[in-house]
């Protein structure tokens, strides 16, 4: 078996290899290596390798495709800072901010052809299984995206709403990594199916957490300034959670919290806080992300090996997710 480290380094020297910066018209390719070069955890691959890694030892087996869902999802955040006109990524300049619009949406759409044309270098065997997956789950990002800006415009949106756009935002691309790395790895369709929903509940897990952490969080521990999401006005499980609970009076107060831009920014963030106290958004949150956890792992323990211990690494892993700030 692998740990954690050792397919973190594996992934890390294959994307080296690539060379994608040293590609000519450089225009095109010297943002992508910019993008790829900004590091992050690897999750997306590092779980497509672990879950190869249940089932057989050879995790090179699952390399090509591991490396094709990790150039997609930094693709899918190129667009999303472009669509969002967001500034800084990882600690740097946005593509579109060092380049320009236009280079960003053509860099993008080669990230994208790039990512196809590694996950057609899997194994001939499971070649067409991995494709299905594939562009069910690119097409289903889309999809997610769509209701997400879709919400900025809606003041009615239902907390089930609010979930359906995360499991296809985020959760989804979790879930197709870790039924990748299964097949390349040979497992049945049984196996692989349980590892499929259970990256669906964790990726809803991780998401309710990311909004919890961007209002509960220390900002010492967790390395960024807290209420983002509140400023932005953004449809988040707490906010919908305390929409859903407020009376009339305090669904007032919220939104000219929320819409009135005379309010200093630590005050506006404030005193949404104190009402998601009083209603008890903070606990709804902690008790969601508990549940949809729980089945994360009663998916993860429904999945059959001959040698049960080979599963420690890749629980470990997904813990360890969610413990970016308690």
């Amino acid at each position: 078996m692998n740990t954690i480290e050792q397919c973190s380094s594996l992934i890390e020297e294959q994307l080296k290899q690539l060379s994608i910066g040293s590609k000519t018209p450089a225009g095109l390719y010297e943002p992508i290596e910019y993008v790829m070069a900004a590091g992050g955890k690897r999750v997306r691959p590092v779980l497509t390798l672990m879950s190869c890694n249940l089932f057989c030892e050879d995790v090179e087996k699952a390399m090509m495709p591991a490396i094709a869902l990790e150039l997609f999802h930094n693709f899918t955040l190129l667009h999303d800072d472009l669509m969002d006109n967001a500034d800084i990524r990882r600690n740097r300049p946005t593509v579109h901010k060092r380049w320009n619009e236009n280079t960003a949406i053509l860099s993008g759409d080669a990230m994208l052809i790039l990512s196809c044309r590694y996950m057609c270098r899997a194994q001939p065997d499971v070649l067409p299984a991995l494709l299905g997956i594939f562009n069910r789950t690119a097409l289903e990002v889309c999809e997610g995206q769509q209701y997400d800006m879709d919400f900025e415009q809606r003041a009615d949106v239902s907390i089930d709403e609010y979930l359906h756009m995360i499991r296809l935002k985020t959760a989804v691309l979790l879930a197709a990594c870790l039924k990748t790395g299964a097949i390349c790895g040979g497992a049945d369709a049984v196996n692989a199916g349980h590892l499929y929903q259970f990256g669906i509940s964790l990726g809803l897990t991780f998401q309710i957490q990311d909004d919890w952490l961007d209002v509960y969080a220390d900002p010492d521990v967790f390395g960024k300034a807290i209420g983002g999401d509140i400023l932005c006005r953004k449809k988040t499980y707490l906010l919908l959670t305390a929409f859903e609970r407020a009376d009339c009076k305090t669904r007032n107060e919220l939104n000219a919290l929320l819409n009135d831009q005379k309010i200093p920014d630590n005050e506006k963030i404030n005193g949404v806080k104190a009402i998601y106290n009083h209603l008890g958004v903070n606990e709804a949150a902690r008790q969601a992300m508990d549940e949809h956890y729980q089945q994360a792992i009663s998916h993860f323990r429904n999945v059959t090996l001959s040698d049960e211990s080979r599963k420690a690494g890749l629980e470990k892993f997904a813990a360890s997710l969610l413990k970016r700030e308690k």
